[in-house]
């Protein structure tokens, strides 16, 4: 029932700051257990987990991307938003977002369709 829907520019340039929108319908962000997460995948990789926001508005993220990432919720709008800072070419990928639950570790019910985005000048 519920669905996800990506949105954002397709096209980042070096240095700059990625930002991606999640619009959640037939569900509510705020509804307890869930969590909200951001995942990609670059071209010919696996996926990536990037970080999460929860039905709370607690956020957990990567160690290994956690310095340039930022994630945020807007409620009244059912959304929530990524922020990855200061991208080079290794960020260019496919991003989803998803609905997961803490419980039940990095596995997710729900997924957006995906959105790419590429890192150039």
């Amino acid at each position: 029932q519920v669905q996800l829907q990506e949105s954002g520019p397709g096209l980042v340039k070096p240095s700059q700051t990625l930002s991606l929108t999640c619009t959640v319908s037939g569900g509510s962000i705020t509804t307890s257990y869930y969590t909200w997460s951001w995942i990609r995948q670059p071209p010919g990789k696996g996926l990536e987990w990037i970080g999460y926001i929860s039905y709370s508005g607690d956020t957990f993220y990567s160690a290994s991307l956690k310095s340039r990432t930022t994630m945020f919720r807007d409620t009244s709008k059912n959304q929530f938003t990524l922020q990855l800072s200061s991208v080079t070419s290794e960020d260019t990928a496919k991003y989803y977002c998803a609905r997961g639950m803490a419980a039940a570790g990095k596995t997710f019910d729900s997924w957006g369709q995906g959105t790419q985005v590429t890192v150039s000048s």
